[in-house]
């Protein structure tokens, strides 16, 4: 049997004695720089390099799928539109710079293309329809016709109600139609019959509170009558009318001649010249004639 050896405890020259601290061993960290080698690939390994170097070979399937996808086509599309609406907006040709009137002689045409706001519009932005309505709503247009053509081509057709005499009133002057309608007039009046209006104006006052009106009321039968007096004397350019005694007209020979309203202007004429003829015989001059009533003439002679 082999017999087991228990470690013996060192014993020191100093056994016995107490040992003295020793100092604390500080490690001190050195190091030295030292600069990298400079390392360089030999020509002959940067060549095989190269050589060995496969080149990228991109098929021409891939390539007709990614240009010829829906998404490529739809954007291809959108760029395509935005453009085009680019070129159009910009483009001076597609501007109606020159607007044609046609149909009108009394009317000025400058008034109807302002009327239609279509000078200097787009083409895209013109609605014929509307323009149309706003010249219809001119004073003295019937109707109105607004074509447009491509790419700037508007041609505006008017239908006038032509004025038949000259209305004043309150120093106003207002254009008559055929069908009675009353409007401003314009500078044109084409030699047109005039018909001064002498019943008073309506003021406005705190007691009455009555407005002149925009429009005067042209009695049907006054306007008749003055058009018939303008048929059967030509020589005629102006008229007056009143209430109390209707038409009138200032003699060339210096007297004032009334004749009332009505389509009966034929006989009042041949009364009135024979009052005429029967007061010249007599050598008086007379200061004013009234055939209103053709059947009760009466007049005042000095």
């Amino acid at each position: 049997m082999r017999r087991k050896l228990q470690p013996t405890p060192l014993r020191t020259q100093n056994s016995g004695q107490r040992l003295r601290k020793q100092p604390k061993m500080r490690r001190l960290q050195t190091a030295h720089v030292i600069s990298p080698a400079q390392l360089q690939v030999p020509r002959t390994a940067r060549q095989r390099r190269l050589r060995n170097r496969q080149p990228v070979r991109i098929s021409t399937q891939a390539v007709k799928q990614a240009i010829f996808s829906s998404r490529w086509i739809s954007l291809s599309l959108l760029l395509l539109s935005i453009w085009a609406l680019y070129l159009v907006g910009m483009d001076v040709n597609f501007y109606l710079t020159t607007v044609p009137v046609h149909g009108t002689s009394v009317i000025p045409a400058t008034e109807i293309v302002n009327a239609s706001s279509l000078g200097g519009s787009h083409v895209f932005a013109v609605n014929p329809a509307d323009a149309a309505e706003r010249i219809g709503a001119v004073p003295g247009v019937l109707s109105a016709t607004v074509t447009v053509h491509w790419p700037n081509e508007v041609l505006i057709e008017v239908t006038e109600d032509s004025p038949i005499a000259i209305w004043r009133e309150g120093g106003v002057d207002y254009w008559v139609t055929a069908n009675g309608r009353v409007y401003p007039a314009r500078s044109f009046d084409a030699g047109l019959l005039t018909i001064i209006s002498e019943r008073p104006r309506l003021v406005r006052s705190a007691e009455t509170a009555v407005d002149q009106p925009t429009s005067p009321f042209i009695p049907p039968d006054a306007l008749a009558g003055a058009l018939q007096l303008r048929q059967l004397r030509p020589n005629i350019e102006q008229l007056y009318f009143s209430p109390a005694e209707g038409l009138s007209y200032q003699d060339g020979r210096g007297w004032r001649a009334y004749f009332g309203v009505g389509t009966d202007m034929a006989q009042k004429l041949v009364v009135y010249e024979t009052i005429i003829q029967h007061l010249l015989a007599r050598s008086l001059t007379p200061i004013y004639v009234s055939v209103s009533n053709q059947e009760k003439p009466y007049y005042r002679a000095q």
